[in-house]
């Protein structure tokens, strides 16, 4: 459906988030109005979403908060399997992914807290409450180590001691 260099369009959007159309077809060897014309068929195709920054919160002295993993089983509804009870938790404004899983559990909700307090309210005050839902799982975020491919530590030195044979 797309082009070998639509593929690779995408590729420099994914790795550089939104870059000036003249750089792009300078660096993918095409005319600036093709470049711009791929970008608006993606966002119209529902490909391209969004462009997303990858963000070290944890340098961020004033920022506090929790990120939490929930695994959710659920019970799926005859003729709408999991949609209908991903469509129900998607809605709640806590809730920053929402993804269908293999495995034990069926969905794992992500969501950004304030607090522990504020994560166990919401598992126990909306998302459990969920007839469709029976049993959740809450992981949280210790530290980060790497995100969408960016490395969070960029420490080059190699602190582990040398051994030789």
């Amino acid at each position: 459906m797309y082009t070998e260099k639509q593929l690779e369009l995408l590729a420099l959007l994914t790795q550089n988030g939104p870059m000036d159309v003249d750089l792009l077809a300078q660096m993918l060897d095409w005319e600036a109005a093709e470049v711009a014309a791929s970008i608006e068929t993606f966002k119209r195709d529902g490909v391209l979403l969004g462009y997303t920054a990858v963000i070290d919160w944890q340098k961020i002295h004033a920022h506090h908060g929790v990120t939490a993993f929930i695994d959710v089983k659920v019970t799926p509804k005859r003729g709408r399997g999991f949609d209908e009870v991903a469509e129900r938790i998607h809605r709640f404004p806590e809730v920053t992914s929402l993804y269908l899983m293999s495995g034990a559990y069926d969905l794992q909700v992500v969501l950004d807290g304030k607090s522990l307090q504020e994560v166990s309210q919401f598992v126990s005050e909306k998302l459990s409450t969920l007839d469709s839902v029976i049993s959740t799982t809450t992981h949280f975020r210790l530290k980060t180590y790497k995100h969408d491919g960016v490395l969070f530590s960029q420490d080059d030195d190699d602190k582990r001691l040398k051994v030789s044979p």
